[in-house]
This record gives structure tokens, sequence and C-alpha cells, in this order.
């Protein structure tokens, strides 16, 4: 199951953007403090919360996961475990951004790893920053499941809709 704060667009597409380009950390304690509520009635009997890794070039490259960044105060406040090194990311991908769906699909297959002494039957709440296709979190999912996770659930921060969608919001 995977849920939404918010769509992709202003403010937040502005705010995710000038927290992963333009280095304003600060943000993202914002929008933490911003999605709690909606986290908080999901619902969700998690155990844990994983960031999805960014690769080791990409980590060198930013010097942060952005949805670290988030995912930390937010799985203080709802009182579970933050568990960054749950799942890591194994093979470097090209970004996202403008691929298609079946790109995006191929881009990220097998790229994800996840630590079966972390994960094994437990329930976890997988976050990521955007869900364009979905096909991220889908591969990180599935990492956590063959590493013996009880369950998956996903939070993005946003969804990206296509425009002629916006008006059914």
């Amino acid at each position: 199951m995977m849920r939404s704060w918010a769509v992709f667009d202003s403010p937040v597409q502005n705010a995710l953007h000038t927290i992963k380009y333009r280095r304003n950390i600060g943000l993202a304690d914002a929008i933490a403090a911003n999605m709690m509520q909606f986290a908080q009635q999901l619902n969700w009997n998690v155990d844990m919360l994983i960031p999805i890794p960014l690769g080791k070039a990409r980590l060198k490259e930013r010097g942060y996961n952005q949805v670290a960044l988030v995912a930390k105060p937010l799985a203080y406040e709802l009182g579970i475990s933050y568990a960054p090194n749950g799942a890591r990311k194994v093979r470097e991908t090209r970004s996202q951004v403008g691929l298609t769906a079946v790109e995006r699909r191929e881009n990220v297959r097998a790229a994800y790893q996840a630590d079966p002494s972390a994960v094994k039957r437990k329930s976890v709440l997988l976050m990521d920053d955007v869900a364009t296709t979905g096909s991220t979190i889908s591969a990180c999912a599935e990492a956590l499941l063959s590493a013996g996770a009880a369950e998956v659930y996903a939070l993005t921060i946003a969804r990206a809709l296509s425009h002629h969608d916006l008006n059914r919001v």
C-alpha cells in the first residue's frame, strides 16, 4: 500500500527541489512536521521507517539523502525505529527524470538489497520523495520482502500526476 502526502506541484515541488538541488536542508524538518498528522492518520502498524537509499555516487555528489532528512524526524515523531541501513542501493542507476514507465522499471530493477537481520519479520514503512510510476518503491519493496520483511507500506512526500489529472484531485 502506498500513500502520498501531497501532489507534486507548487509549493511542494519547489520545496523538494530546494532541498535536493539547492542544499536547503532545513526545509526537510518543516516538511516532516507538516506530514506528521497525515502519517499518523494512516494508522499503519509499522516497526521501522527506511528511506529509499541513494547510490554511493549520488550520495557523494549531493552529500546527503534528501528523503532521509524528512524520514528521520518523521520516524521519531511516529515513535518507530529509523533504519537508514535497512536497505541499500547495490547498483548505480541513472536519474528517473524523463524516463518512460518501462524505462523506469528497468532502470531500478535489482538495484536494491535489504538487510535480513534488520527487516526479517518486521513491518516496514518505506519512504521516498516523489512517486511517479512507483518503480523505485516497487523495486525496493521487492528487496525488503525478499529479505524477509513481513509487510511493506510506502509513503511519499508527493505524487506526480499528469496535468489533466490535477482537475480530479
